[in-house]
């Protein structure tokens, strides 16, 4: 049986994956700071906050050799310059990039021939107004990333970064972000799903997908045209 490490999957985007990929046979390692909200006999669930670097490392210990890893894991934190919150912007640094980086250290090394690696970033990541910090950390993922993808290929190691407009989960009602509305809906007049998001990754870890590595898949419901 397949071994998938998720990271956010007590809602929105890693859960929609945890269920999408229980439901395909996988095991699910699921990490999350919030208490589990998924029951699944082949659901682990470790309770950690990523973005602590200590509690961190002793989680990841903790882990057994995947088949797959998904860093969903995220929040928004915005400012419009001259009120940048440096604190804020060294927390989601913390949370997006290094917790990944983290977690792919310790797991690319053990994966076989046909590991998938997957970030969930942000179109954000193409410049977003009063979200400058934010946009930092998620386009850091797509330099990693493609960066891995090199180091992995000659192994049939994948590593993509997907990246989805404004998307209907938990994140947008959260009271942190007041300061910093969502974007306006894309041309197709809704917010991206979250299982949405799921779909697209979950593709992108089956062997369908063997030959996209590298790249920043964006989801946005046109807001690129």
């Amino acid at each position: 049986m397949r071994h998938a490490v998720v990271s956010g999957t007590s809602s929105g985007i890693g859960r929609a994956l945890a269920e999408r990929l229980l439901r395909g046979g996988w095991r699910v390692s699921g990490l999350d700071r919030a208490a589990a909200t998924l029951v699944h006999p082949d659901f682990r669930a470790l309770t950690v906050d990523l973005a602590d670097s200590a509690a961190r490392a002793d989680a990841i210990e903790g882990l057994e050799a995947a088949d797959a890893l998904v860093h969903c894991a995220g929040v928004m934190r915005g400012a419009r310059l001259g009120e940048l919150d440096f604190d804020a912007g060294a927390f989601l640094w913390r949370l997006h990039v290094e917790a990944a980086a983290a977690l792919a250290n310790h797991l690319a090394p053990g994966m076989r021939e046909g590991g998938r690696i997957v970030l969930i970033g942000s179109r954000a990541s193409l410049g977003a107004a009063q979200k400058s910090q934010y946009a930092a950390a998620k386009s850091a993922l797509t330099g990693m990333a493609r960066s891995w993808a090199k180091e992995l290929a000659p192994r049939g190691i994948t590593v993509n970064v997907v990246a989805p407009g404004s998307t209907d989960t938990a994140m947008l009602q959260d009271p942190a972000r007041a300061s910093t509305p969502p974007a306006p809906l894309p041309p197709i007049g809704r917010r991206i799903q979250a299982d949405e998001v799921a779909a697209l990754a979950e593709f992108l870890l089956s062997a369908d997908a063997a030959a996209i590595t590298g790249q920043e898949i964006h989801i946005c419901g046109g807001s690129s045209l």
